[in-house]
């Protein structure tokens, strides 16, 4: 979180048209959005929208020097909007239950297992959101939350796809496979090839930790092994695009 003085102390911001667009569009954006910052002297058609969508909610819309944006981005690119919102609301299991339900689909669920890069997370989020993952379970320590980063790289996502912080993975897997009956499949170099996954019915996908993958105790927990074969000089992917390419397989297998 950054800190600006009088009515922005300690809020979130996020930046760049896209992401100021789909928290505009949120059906809670008037109690969530503090206030839209838009640059001085800049015009353009997007700005614009922006503008007339923020006053059509009510929003405080505040003309600023580009070089505050550049401060409360931390030189990001902005694209001349920010949003100061206050912190993203977790959802519950049982939201993502609902979101299934509504759309009549078995359950598609993914488990990240202490991811700490906030750019990660939000491009998988982004993905999630593209291949139709009802949701999305987080730990609630060691691993990163949902911040004005996360936010950003999700491009919008973040408001589509529902995330979970679960104090306990394992205790989390268990009760979803209880209440759900659903198959969890992690990542392993010895596990079997993805392109042989069948990923139909209620599942749930892991993916681990950047550097030390998937917890040994979450391990514990799969009912099956994925590997993603590689031929070139390094021998691993980076989260976000391992779970890009496990979740693309899985929208395959699952609409046939």
């Amino acid at each position: 979180m950054k800190k600006e003085s009088n009515d922005e102390i300690q809020s979130e911001f996020i930046f760049g048209i896209h992401a100021v667009q789909e928290i505009l569009k949120a059906p809670d954006a008037s109690e969530r959005v503090n206030k839209i910052f838009i640059q001085k002297d800049l015009r353009s058609e997007q700005l614009s929208r922006v503008f007339n969508s923020a006053k059509k909610n009510g929003l405080v819309i505040q003309e600023v020097p580009k070089t505050k944006l550049d401060t409360l981005s931390d030189n990001g690119n902005h694209q001349g909007v920010m949003a100061s919102i206050s912190a993203y609301q977790y959802a519950e299991l049982d939201d993502i239950y609902a979101l299934a339900e509504s759309k009549n689909e078995d359950l598609f669920i993914l488990i990240l297992d202490s991811i700490e890069d906030p750019h990660n997370l939000g491009s998988i989020l982004r993905t999630a959101d593209a291949v139709g993952v009802h949701g999305v379970v987080i730990p609630k320590h060691r691993a990163t939350g949902l911040t004005s980063v996360v936010a950003k790289t999700s491009t919008g996502a973040i408001e589509h796809v529902p995330v979970v912080r679960a104090t306990n993975l394992v205790n989390t897997i268990k009760k979803l496979k209880e209440e759900k009956n659903m198959w969890f499949f992690g990542t392993d170099m010895d596990g079997e090839e993805f392109t042989n996954w069948n990923a139909k019915g209620n599942i749930g996908l892991v993916i681990g930790n950047e550097g030390k993958g998937i917890a040994p105790v979450v391990k514990k927990q799969m009912d099956q092994m994925l590997t993603i074969p590689m031929v070139g000089h390094v021998q691993s992917l980076n989260a976000s695009v391992a779970a890009g390419v496990l979740m693309y397989q899985a929208f395959s297998s699952r609409k046939g």
